[in-house]
């Protein structure tokens, strides 16, 4: 049976006529259809709670599947979707703030900190940057491919990736990497090296990336900028 199929048995188990507790408490199960609208019910919102703390009022969930049965829904399919998915991860990313909120607080300070050191230029977006060596060559655009040599660390010194270590310089499209690396790329000249020091958000975000790189995690780049080959 089609999931909208189930999701119809649900709500007319749920409500009938009226979206009341005392009409849905004396609602009977007086056959097989109705008990597996009921037991349809139970499993929509068994999958709704299993695994978060999601509250979910049964009778707006009814209402919202009659309305849309009906034709009558403040939603369009796609903007109902579109609504749920913005709201799980504003609430999402409160969860996570709370729970890095003392690492989040690290890494502001470090940002707060280097932003007044000597040579560190911070752009618009809050990509702070500094110039180690600099050249006159062409810089790249946003769709070049650049070969480039570079060691990334966390603000603890931790390093997360280096193609030095490996000793095998990365060749790549500016537009394919996070906005940090993206912006200041287009920043140097071919032969340059810089610093580049990236805000969680010009980053992984609230995401992270692997196991190394939490969410909220400050970026530390060393980059130099070996060619810009098809500029």
């Amino acid at each position: 049976m089609r999931l909208n199929v189930f999701v119809m048995l649900a709500a007319l188990a749920l409500i009938s006529g009226a979206c009341s507790n005392k009409g849905v408490d004396n609602l009977k199960l007086e056959n097989q259809d109705d008990s597996l609208a009921y037991a349809i019910g139970v499993d929509i919102y068994s999958n709704l709670k299993r695994g978060s703390d999601l509250e979910v009022d049964p009778l707006y969930l009814a209402k919202g599947m009659i309305d849309a049965k009906e034709g009558n829904s403040i939603f369009i399919d796609a903007a109902a979707g579109g609504y749920i998915m913005m709201v799980m991860q504003e609430r999402q990313e409160k969860q996570l703030e709370e729970e890095y909120k003392d690492y989040i607080a690290e890494n502001k300070e470090f940002l707060e900190k280097n932003k007044e050191e000597e040579g560190v230029i911070t752009t618009e977006s809050g990509l702070q940057y500094k110039v180690l060596e600099m050249c006159e060559g062409p810089k790249p655009g946003i769709r070049d491919t650049v070969l480039v040599h570079y060691t990334g660390k966390l603000i603890n010194d931790t390093i997360f990736d280096s193609s030095v270590q490996r000793g095998e310089p990365a060749q790549f499209k500016p537009s394919t990497l996070i906005k940090g690396w993206a912006e200041g790329l287009q920043l140097m000249p071919e032969g340059s090296k810089f610093m580049f020091y990236i805000p969680y958000d010009l980053g992984y975000g609230t995401k992270g990336a692997g196991q190394t790189i939490k969410p909220f995690s400050t970026l530390i780049f060393e980059v130099e900028l070996l060619d810009v080959i098809n500029k």
